[in-house]
């Protein structure tokens, strides 16, 4: 197992921190699926359960923009655990008081708050990978991180709450997320090693503010990193917003639901969305780096969501309490959602030497913003078009970024200017073209400061 990690481009010294993040956000992940209806149950409407998410990932956004410049100012672990900590503080407080309040400004200040904490953990991360590990197989450790990103959030996430909820009830089953979010704090602290590079050392205040500054500066002075950024946004919607909307559609009667399923039925069909995601996160990274960046996130990432999108809401009016076609959609989802890989690589080669560090902020920032775009999408427009037409709108997103990656080309090691794979040399070496130097010769401090692999979820 320990070789076959190395092979993705893994190394040893950072195995026990992936198993950390997986673990860690099995407890992040434990009331996704369920929260939205738990809400409902205690007298909330559908709006204000949607919102409740809506804000938190506002707040992830804010945590993932930072995650990046702070882990390279500050050290990465010491970002992780202050991330960790700050969430398990917030946790109680939100479990132990708003939630027995029933005050709903306090309920979602805490959840709110509550969201800055896991970017700063996974996304501090990020940093590590890229000091670590050689940018010709970013893709393919991306790839890996989002396989333990999905372990924690989405099959133990949802799997485990889905056999705990039916007996000790949705309330108490909050409180089964701390021991493992306590758990892969420990680890962090034993386990995640420094950083390599630090480069807030020897930085005024001012100077460390301009470079966290950039991470949100540079989607304006850059418009290809703009164009990722959205594409990025855009990947995660299904991941956040169906588990918003399903639930009250499948479970309940709320704003035209069907009721035709338990929820703990539909936990275990979403549950399939993630299982799949663990064998193609590391596959769809393994394949962009042998044959291309781009094209698979056009054809296996927006197309395919796009169809998912709607197959979610069409597939029970169809077939009914069909779990098993339920679950076919699902693994639709799933395949696409791992579909974008390349795009953090991306989006450094396009920030140049220098800016990689913003390039993965900017990053950071979207994959936190999608975890707002998409209950955030459900919150304005549910009340108005129905379940049905919030799933045709995230199609139509999808859609957009199918265009949006026509106008993306980035020159990728072993291709040349037109994407096709550089044909191998009789001594089996692929001849180098005039841009791969710039990508595989990057000195280990440009790598300390952001060439970085990371999220969606």
């Amino acid at each position: 197992m320990i070789r076959l990690l190395e092979r993705l481009g893994v190394p040893r010294v950072l195995m026990l921190g992936f198993l950390a993040v997986a673990i860690f956000m099995t407890g992040d992940g434990f009331e996704l699926t369920f929260l939205s209806k738990f809400m409902v149950d205690q007298g909330f409407t559908s709006s204000q359960a949607s919102l409740l998410v809506t804000v938190y990932g506002l707040f992830a956004a804010a945590g993932g923009w930072s995650a990046g410049m702070l882990a390279e100012m500050f050290g990465a672990r010491r970002v992780m655990m202050f991330g960790a900590c700050w969430w398990i503080g917030i946790h109680l407080l939100f479990l132990g008081v708003a939630i027995p309040s029933r005050i709903y400004p306090l309920i979602l200040g805490l959840y709110a708050l509550r969201g800055i904490g896991y970017p700063l953990f996974i996304y501090s991360f990020v940093v590590l990978m890229a000091q670590h590990i050689s940018p010709s197989r970013l893709a393919s450790a991306t790839g890996f991180f989002w396989t333990c990103f999905s372990l924690g959030i989405g099959v133990f996430g949802a799997y485990l709450p889905s056999f705990i909820m039916p007996v000790f009830g949705e309330y108490r089953t909050f409180w089964f997320a701390l021991p493992f979010s306590i758990v892969g704090t420990i680890m962090c602290f034993l386990f995640v090693p420094k950083n390599k590079v630090v480069k807030g050392e020897g930085l005024s205040r001012k100077e460390q503010l301009k470079e966290l500054a950039e991470g949100a500066t540079i989607l304006v002075t850059n418009r290809k990193i703009l164009i990722c950024a959205i594409i990025r946004i855009i990947n995660n919607l299904l991941l956040y917003g169906l588990p918003v909307i399903m639930p009250l559609y499948l479970c309940t009667t709320h704003n035209g639901g069907i009721n035709i399923f338990k929820t703990e039925e539909w936990m275990r069909i979403w549950g399939f969305v993630f299982v799949v995601t663990l064998i193609f996160n590391t596959f769809w990274g393994w394949f962009m780096d042998r044959f291309g960046w781009v094209w698979p996130m056009r054809w296996f990432g927006c197309a395919v969501l796009a169809v998912g999108s709607v197959a979610f809401y069409y597939i029970p009016q169809w077939f009914g309490a069909n779990a098993l076609m339920m679950i076919v959609a699902s693994i639709i989802v799933g395949i696409g959602t791992c579909a974008f890989s390349s795009l953090p690589t991306i989006m450094t080669l396009y920030a140049g030497e220098g800016k990689q560090g913003a390039a993965l902020s900017a990053y950071n920032l979207a994959a936190g913003l999608t975890t707002f775009a998409g209950p955030g999408v459900a919150t304005i427009l549910l009340p108005v078009i129905g379940y049905g037409g919030v799933c045709w709108t995230y199609a139509a997103l999808y859609v957009l970024a199918f265009v949006l990656t026509l106008f993306i080309r980035p020159r990728q090691p072993g291709f040349d200017e037109h994407g096709h794979r550089i044909a191998k040399a009789k001594n089996g070496t692929a001849p180098q073209d005039d841009a791969v130097p710039a990508v595989n010769t990057v000195s280990e401090e440009s790598i300390g400061v952001g060439v970085a692999a990371a999220e969606a979820v």
